[in-house]
C-alpha cells in the first residue's frame, strides 16, 4: 500500500530536519512507539503497541535511516516489525522530504507499507490510510509542541509509550468518514 501524506510545522527547515532525523526525539510523538535501544550499525530497536478491544498486539521492530541528505532535506527510513506472538508483521519504506513554506516547513512523507496478520484486515476500504492520516496529524501536532517549547524551559520527562487504541481510533476515523460523506450531499 502506498501512502502519500504531508504536514506543516511552524519552524525553520533546519530545525524540523534535525528533529525528524533524531529518532529518539520524535518517537514519543508517535502513539504506541517506544525506542528501546540503538545498535552499532545505527539502527534503532523498539516496540509498537496497538490495542484492539481486549487484544493488545505488540510488535518488535527495527528502524534504520538508510539515507539522509542534509542538502536536499530528504531522508529514507526503513522499518520492519513482527508481532511478538508471530501473528503478522509490517514493513515500510518512508521517504520524508522537507521544504520551506510561508511560516515554516512542509514535510512530505511517502510510504510504501506492507502489513500482514491481524492488522491487515483494516486495509480494506481505505481504513489503514485513514488511520495513518489521523496518526500523522497527531504526530505533527506533538512535534509542533515539542519544537515550540520556549528556550530555556527544561524538557518535560519523556512520556511513557501509550498504545494505539485501535477501537477509539477506528471510531474516530469512522466518524470523520461519515462527516465527509454527509458534506458531499
Amino acid at each position: 500500500m502506498k501512502l502519500e501524506q504531508s504536514f506543516e510545522i511552524a519552524a525553520p527547515v533546519e530545525t524540523v530536519w534535525e528533529a525528524l532525523i533524531d529518532i529518539e526525539f520524535v518517537a514519543p510523538c508517535l502513539p504506541g512507539a517506544e525506542v528501546s535501544g540503538r545498535d552499532d550499525d545505527g539502527s534503532y530497536r523498539g516496540t509498537f503497541t496497538v490495542k484492539l478491544g481486549p487484544t493488545t498486539a505488540i510488535y518488535n521492530g527495527v528502524l534504520r535511516i538508510e539515507d539522509a541528505d542534509h542538502t536536499t532535506h530528504t531522508a529514507t527510513l526503513h522499518a520492519r516489525g513482527t508481532d511478538k506472538r508471530g501473528q503478522g508483521g509490517a514493513t515500510a519504506t518512508i521517504v520524508n522530504s522537507m521544504s520551506a513554506v510561508d511560516g515554516g516547513t512542509r514535510v512530505d512523507a511517502n510510504t510504501d507499507l506492507t502489513i500482514t496478520g491481524r492488522l491487515a484486515r483494516f486495509g480494506r476500504g481505505g481504513m489503514i490510510e485513514d488511520i495513518a492520516n489521523r496518526m500523522l496529524r497527531d504526530f505533527a501536532s506533538c512535534l509542533q509542541d515539542k519544537l515550540t517549547q520556549p528556550a530555556g524551559t527544561p524538557d518535560a520527562p519523556a512520556p511513557q509509550a501509550v498504545p494505539v487504541r485501535g477501537v477509539s481510533l477506528f471510531f474516530s476515523v469512522l466518524l470523520e468518514r461519515l462527516r465527509r460523506l454527509f458534506r458531499r450531499r
